[in-house]
């Protein structure tokens, strides 16, 4: 292969594409890069080659008279190599090649401001149990950097228009020659805008965005709970230089409720009833978080804090269209202050109790006065209970 023919060094043909060469001598820059083969000269020397080729065919003129005359400087000039004439507009597309290939250290670090997206932004949304469970509406205030209306984002005054940089004539970046090597910074001028603000807007003060409050509904779905994040797109920060918006997570925190806890899809209560409806049995109806109610059987001889389980009556599922249960715990209520006809009561109690479990004697009948089978000792038993806590 001829030292001077830059189409054999970068591997392509004649016809082809600015984007087939660029990709050719990414590739190679990648393979044959110093960094990566540290003291091999042979690589060394065919970083150098694809280089002078692809300085020369990345340029449309220097491109159309090495075709035509075989040297990137015309006719007469001979083939000047990679040094010859290789000033900072002499590398053609190196720079954004170089960043892309290997980050800051070959120009990453400045450059012209480049588009990006806007931050994303978080909201804690407090909402009630009631709300968690059956979903609601809410609207919501977010202040946020929103595009400058005066002036449409420009940044100059309406009537007037920024200008192209005289320093970096738009770029944003200005280059330097070091070696074979052109090395790229920020515009000291323009910041890396490419364009200077004159005359800026008096609402924004050349900013391009302004800082407000905008009011957003926000559609709370069934069945969430606490730390649940939803994301609305595009309702984050305005973006860089006309980068698309940022997302605005919203984060559910439940408030407790005073009679209803969560667990799950499951809600859970304490249902409080007396001694004498847990010893004897009763119906209910207890609270539900619709406030319809529901009914309760609680059968005789219930123990405190025993769970009963109401099938539905829970959070819909975010994963599906079912429904969790209402878990109520029976509580007994213990009187803590007796007057002294509930205490001959309790007594009287105690004595029926004891009565019906003394055992009976050789031949003793089952229908014997003190059996717990006796119709008056039990019909006692409940006529006690029910004076005691009536």
């Amino acid at each position: 292969m001829a030292a001077n023919d830059y189409y054999a060094s970068l591997g392509v043909e004649k016809n082809a594409s600015d984007a087939e060469i660029k990709k050719a001598y990414r590739k190679l820059a990648l393979k044959y890069h110093p960094d990566r083969n540290p003291g091999d000269k042979a690589a060394e020397e065919k970083f150098k080659q694809i280089n002078e080729a692809y300085s020369c065919l990345s340029d449309a003129q220097k491109r159309a008279n090495y075709d035509r005359y075989g040297s990137a400087e015309g006719p007469g000039a001979g083939f000047g190599g990679f040094g010859a004439g290789a000033g900072a507009a002499g590398f053609g597309g190196f720079g954004d090649v170089f960043e892309d290939l290997f980050g800051a250290a070959f120009g990453g670090a400045g450059g012209r401001t480049r588009a990006a997206r806007g931050t994303d932004l978080r909201y804690d949304l407090n909402i009630t149990l009631e709300e968690a469970v059956f979903g609601a509406e809410k609207e919501i205030t977010v202040p946020r950097w929103m595009r400058c209306d005066t002036c449409d984002g420009s940044g100059a005054k309406p009537g007037t228009s920024p200008t192209t940089c005289a320093t970096c004539k738009g770029h944003g970046e200005v280059r330097t020659q070091q070696g074979f090597f052109s090395m790229v910074r920020t515009c000291p001028r323009c910041g890396g805008a490419g364009r200077i603000i004159s005359d800026p807007c008096g609402t924004c003060k050349g900013g391009g965005k302004v800082r407000r409050e905008r009011t957003i509904s926000v559609k709370v779905p069934a069945g969430v709970d606490n730390g649940i994040r939803l994301k609305m797109t595009g309702e984050g920060e305005l973006g860089a230089s006309g980068g698309p918006p940022g997302d605005l997570y919203i984060v559910m925190n439940v408030a407790e409720h005073q009679v209803f806890h969560r667990d799950g899809d499951d809600l859970g209560c304490d249902f409080h009833i007396s001694f004498a409806q847990a010893a004897l049995g009763a119906e209910f109806v207890v609270p539900t978080l619709d406030g319809k109610g529901a009914a309760l059987r609680v059968p005789p001889g219930t123990a405190s804090h025993e769970v009963f389980r109401l099938r539905g009556k829970g959070a819909k599922s975010l994963r599906g269209a079912f429904h969790g249960d209402q878990l109520v715990r029976v509580v007994i209520d213990v009187p803590k202050k007796l007057t002294d006809r509930q205490k001959e009561l309790l007594r009287e109690l105690e004595m029926i109790g004891l009565s019906a479990k003394q055992p009976h004697g050789k031949g003793s009948s089952t229908h014997d006065k003190g059996s717990p089978h006796d119709k008056g000792v039990v019909e006692k038993l409940g006529d006690t209970v029910r004076d005691l806590f009536r």
